[in-house]
């Protein structure tokens, strides 16, 4: 990972325009290949980003340029740079779900059917270089379907599941794949944010899987 904070502005150009004025800033460019842009006022959220495939091109008159598969660009004009360092952070283990989060995915893995007639599994916790897919499975026609599991479905969730599907769509033996974000609850920004990069929603009731479960282990 490499942090710059610069004084800089922003300009970005795609199905939209938008500009930030110069002030000072965090930039951060990860190893896969995304830029996100930073203040200091708000906990996590970028000012702008651009997520992966994505190519950076620094220019000997200080323009950042980055450019996606899109043709969208992010033009960050450097006025003056007070800290540029790289860390190598290594493979993620990745995030540790709560208890009900775990469960859901093995009451789903166990019930591939849920997502649609003719699913079958490939594997749980598949893993990639940026953590494991919760879930990766076959449709009715064959193809991979990578299922991303959260018990409050949000939009950070829908941008998870994104990175995963531009890296495995790399691989191959699995494209195409597509993606299924799976929650008990599904905020309506991630649910239109999810539509509008073609990944389907499936809301997951808990207390059915589970009873789901429990008629499956009864005997009689």
């Amino acid at each position: 990972m490499r942090l710059v904070i610069a004084r800089c502005s922003v300009d970005y150009a795609g199905r939209l325009t938008a500009h930030l004025p110069s002030a000072p800033r965090l930039i951060l460019v990860k190893a896969d290949g995304s830029v996100s842009i930073h203040a200091d006022d708000r906990a996590y959220k970028p000012l702008n980003w651009m997520s992966p495939p994505c190519t950076l091109k620094e220019g000997d008159d200080s323009v950042w340029t980055v450019v996606n598969k899109a043709g969208e660009k992010l033009i960050i004009t450097m006025e003056e740079i007070l800290h540029d360092s790289s860390h190598e952070l290594g493979v993620d283990p990745g995030l540790i779900k709560d208890g009900v989060e775990a469960h859901l995915q093995e009451l789903l893995a166990d019930r591939i059917e849920t997502l649609g007639e003719g699913y079958s599994l490939i594997r749980r916790e598949y893993p990639t270089a940026i953590g494991p897919v919760d879930i990766l499975c076959r449709d009715a026609d064959g193809a991979t379907v990578a299922v991303e599991i959260k018990r409050r479905g949000e939009i950070d969730g829908v941008e998870q599941l994104t990175r995963y599907l531009d890296l495995l769509n790399r691989d191959p033996l699995l494209a195409p794949v597509k993606g299924v974000f799976a929650a008990q609850e599904i905020k309506p920004q991630a649910r239109v944010l999810a539509t509008d990069r073609g990944i389907g929603c499936l809301v997951l009731d808990y207390d059915a899987l589970r009873g789901i479960e429990d008629d499956k282990l009864r005997l009689f």
